[in-house]
């Protein structure tokens, strides 16, 4: 079964990564930043090993997102970001081919326990399942 593994962040906390600290979420040192690649580094190679990822990827800070929706004459709407009213915006992910949703549950509680310096703002890892293709139910 597949499932997509996120993780969340916020515009503050890619700006704390960036070592610019707010009251959201502190800055990081370089230090902190290596401890983070370092360990995210190990579970997607272990995750490779087993061939469980399928892909996975960290995103481009909220900052640099763009929103396209249409209004009521169907004309395209499209709004770059950072976006005020939006408090977490999805920061990370992966698609994972696991035996279980214990399995995967075992990785996001992995995932959870990236290091981080204190006062980061605590996020769940979140997991959703991917239906097959074939149409059949989860």
């Amino acid at each position: 079964m597949k499932y997509l593994v996120m993780v969340q962040g916020s515009q503050a906390d890619y700006d704390g990564m960036a070592g610019k600290g707010s009251a959201h979420s502190p800055a990081w040192s370089e230090k902190d930043l290596q401890a983070m690649y370092v360990y995210m580094g190990e579970i997607n190679n272990d995750l490779a090993e087993t061939g469980e990822l399928v892909e996975g990827n960290g995103l481009a800070e909220p900052a640099l997102t763009r929103h396209v929706s249409l209004d009521g004459d169907g004309r395209p709407v499209i709004t770059d970001g950072p976006y005020g009213e939006t408090k977490e915006l999805l920061a990370g992910y992966w698609v994972l081919d696991c035996e279980s949703l214990e399995r995967v549950t075992e990785i996001a509680v992995r995932v959870a326990r990236c290091p981080e310096p204190a006062g980061v703002p605590a996020y769940p890892v979140i997991i959703r399942p991917i239906p097959d293709a074939g149409g059949g139910d989860v």
